[in-house]
């Protein structure tokens, strides 16, 4: 095993740029439990952050303090415990309106995850307003999960998927974007950020384009919304999907942000508890937004703790944490960019937490292996992203990823352990 001294013979702190040149964040690691245990004998660092994030105290907390003192179920309780779970879970949802910019808390829908949040829309949206010879356009950059459930729902109906191109550097061209809507696009859908590339997409000017030409818009903010401010108003988007697991917060919960007026006219998700106004034996009446989209018992500890999270990225603040993440990309892209024998897939200049990158005869299975026994977590293969990856013609990437408590010093180890893999 490498050791600290050799890769760093005048100490790892600040090796590749002037000490000047790198604005720390605030001391924020040590809300971070995760963050303090060593691996393989080494201190962690996790760059694995776009797969999932570690969790503040607060967020792990707020997982206890609901299990220890008021678990209960919600709504129509009429005991203390189920009052105080109702009001932390409705509390959650209006922090989740507030995070995402909606207007009420009846656009703000729990679900699983991004991938959930994709499905509701797909089906209950798509059951009444995708029909033969329609259309659905995505791009070639897109999570697995806002490919396939369109490829489902065009399969059931008898509609057509169509993606938009990404270049060489890994942008969508917003004139070739334009051109592959026809009368017939009924929703377009796309990543806010890239998974594999980092890229940021013009969102508001798709969203923009896709209203010219009478399509609904739906934006997967899996990658967005833990790394910038999201204002679904300003974005001018009809949906938007979250994770919160990616976002500090717990998993098995995310968030659907719909306008209401859309989320009312959908037919339900799935039938069962809570979602209903009156049921008969043959017939039934649903509530409205969110409760017909929240069947059944929903993960009311983790909508809590999400809650909690969306506190903790507010009160770090947003545009600090959007600053110190895209230096932190640019220092990590100008530090492999020496490498021999590794390209970094896309050159886009709007990107932001994400560099995905594959070395000349190395696998990426075997560079991440080789990594973990120096402590450092990345992701390699696909990232549920396939079509990016043929697009650039590679099977598989390494992809490290950075979040709000990642340190220079963490990406000089980073840097110079990948260094020494190379050929």
């Amino acid at each position: 095993m490498i050791t600290n001294d050799e890769l760093f013979p005048g100490g790892a702190d600040y090796y590749f740029l002037p000490r000047v040149l790198k604005k720390e964040m605030p001391p924020l690691r040590g809300d971070f439990p995760a963050l303090r245990r060593k691996v393989n004998g080494r201190p962690l660092v996790w760059l694995d952050n776009a797969a999932t994030t570690q969790k503040p105290q607060s967020v792990i907390d707020a997982l206890c303090d609901y299990y220890s003192r008021y678990n209960s179920n919600v709504h129509r309780g009429a005991h203390t415990l189920a009052r105080e779970a109702t009001d932390a879970y409705e509390g959650a949802r209006e922090k989740m309106r507030l995070f995402l910019g909606a207007g009420s808390r009846e656009e703000i829908v729990f679900v699983r995850g991004t991938t959930e949040a994709i499905n509701l829309v797909a089906s209950a949206w798509g059951a009444d307003n995708i029909s033969r010879g329609d259309e659905i356009l995505i791009t070639e950059m897109e999570h697995h999960s806002n490919i396939v459930p369109w490829q489902l729902l065009a399969q059931r109906g008898g509609a057509a998927v169509k993606a938009a191109p990404v270049n060489g550097a890994g942008e969508i061209d917003l004139s070739e974007y334009g051109r592959m809507f026809t009368p017939r696009t009924r929703i377009a859908a796309a990543a806010h950020v890239s998974n594999v590339l980092g890229t940021i997409n013009p969102v508001r000017e798709m969203a923009r384009i896709a209203h010219s030409n009478g399509a609904l818009f739906l934006v997967d903010g899996a990658q967005s919304a833990p790394h910038t401010r999201i204002d679904v108003k300003s974005l001018g988007c009809d949906f938007f999907a979250l994770s919160g697991h990616k976002m500090y917060g717990p998993t098995g919960i995310g968030v659907l942000y719909g306008r209401k007026e859309l989320l009312d006219s959908m037919r339900p998700y799935q039938g069962g508890g809570n979602m209903i106004r009156r049921v008969g034996l043959f017939s039934s009446e649903y509530e409205e937004s969110p409760d017909r989209f929240e069947a059944g018992t929903g993960s009311i500890a983790d909508a809590v703790a999400l809650g909690a999270a969306a506190d903790y990225l507010l009160s770090v603040g947003m545009e600090t944490i959007e600053s110190h993440e895209r230096a932190l990309t640019e220092y990590l892209l100008r530090g492999l960019s020496g490498i021999r024998g590794l390209r970094v897939i896309g050159a886009v200049r709007e990107r932001t937490s994400v560099v995905s990158f594959v070395i000349e005869g190395k696998d990426p299975g075997e560079i991440a292996r080789a990594l973990d026994r120096s402590g450092i977590a990345v992701r390699a293969g696909h990232h549920c992203a396939m079509p990016v990856h043929a697009r650039f013609g590679v099977e598989g990437t390494v992809r490290a990823s950075v979040g709000l408590y990642n340190t220079y010093a963490e990406l000089d180890l980073f840097i110079a352990s990948v260094r020494a893999l190379s050929p």
